[in-house]
């Protein structure tokens, strides 16, 4: 099976999926979600494997989609780049696609590791976020930017994991936290020093690879049974319809048209400095 995106392979009972677009620090195109889809749904069948590992390629885990070509690209080819009035249904469909394709390292019945350097941040945090156990560099980052415009986290599994008050205090702030704090709160498994990451990890998932795969289906399935109980389904459903609404609020067009113009670094810049959002014919 070919990948544009990544790299899989096989090592005893332990599949590795690894990111492959360092030079754009793993950023998420339009071909990434369904590959990784693929490379999970490849593991799932090969009796071979008990537990798969998820990493990243180069400096970086992933630094969220490549809103760089989404947010400077011009027209309305694109789903999530739609001119007004929008159709929200049409992008639903190509956000839930791409959510349900992160998802299905949720769902894997084989137990997944995320191992993050670097960042892991606003898409990439989804991502990792739906690992089974994140095990973190301790001067990694984590974070979801585009809370502050131009986003929401369609896998929302910042509040299953964090619950409701350190979610706001993410969420509200579009704030990244290293890997120390992130373990110190309860969002990832661990945190190790970035000499000692791929040791951990590889401890980690070799421990998991001695138990029987049944053993490790069950399990997951009956603590996954929880969370959907909590109404996850319905949580990402919202999350994702939001996620489109970002895009093309006010303050959502305004951003795709500065970075458009000025490009996304600066538009990024203006987003995290605080300054009034110009609200349409007040531009300056």
């Amino acid at each position: 099976m070919r990948y544009s995106t990544l790299k899989y392979s096989v090592d005893g009972r332990i599949a590795r999926l690894t990111l492959s677009r360092p030079q754009r620090l793993n950023a998420i195109n339009d071909r990434m979600p369904g590959e990784i889809r693929r490379a999970v749904e490849a593991a799932n069948a090969d009796d071979r494997v008990h537990v798969i590992v998820l990493a990243g390629a180069g400096r970086a885990f992933c630094a969220g989609y490549d809103l760089k070509a989404f947010a400077e690209t011009k027209g309305r080819g694109r789903s999530v780049n739609q001119g007004m009035p929008w159709d929200p249904m049409r992008d639903y469909k190509l956000m839930r696609r791409w959510t349900e394709d992160f998802f299905s390292i949720w769902r894997s019945y084989k137990p997944v590791i995320c191992k993050v350097h670097g960042y892991a941040v606003a898409g990439g945090s989804d991502i990792a976020l739906c690992a089974d156990l994140v095990v973190m560099a301790e001067d990694a980052k984590i974070g979801y930017m585009p809370a502050r415009v131009w986003g929401c986290p369609t896998t929302a599994m910042w509040v299953y994991r964090l619950g409701a008050e350190k979610a706001k205090r993410m969420l509200l702030t579009g704030d990244t936290i290293d890997g120390r704090t992130a373990k110190a709160w309860g969002l990832v498994y661990d945190a190790v020093p970035a000499k000692k990451l791929d040791a951990a990890v590889n401890a980690l998932a070799k421990r998991i690879a001695g138990v029987p795969r049944n053993q490790l289906m069950m399990q997951k399935l009956m603590i996954n049974q929880a969370y959907d109980n909590m109404g996850l389904a319905n949580t990402q459903m919202i999350a994702t319809l939001f996620d489109g609404i970002t895009r093309h609020s006010p303050e959502g067009v305004w951003f795709k048209r500065y970075a458009e113009t000025h490009g996304f670094h600066d538009a990024v810049k203006w987003r995290d400095s605080g300054r009034p959002i110009p609200q349409p014919g007040d531009e300056r």
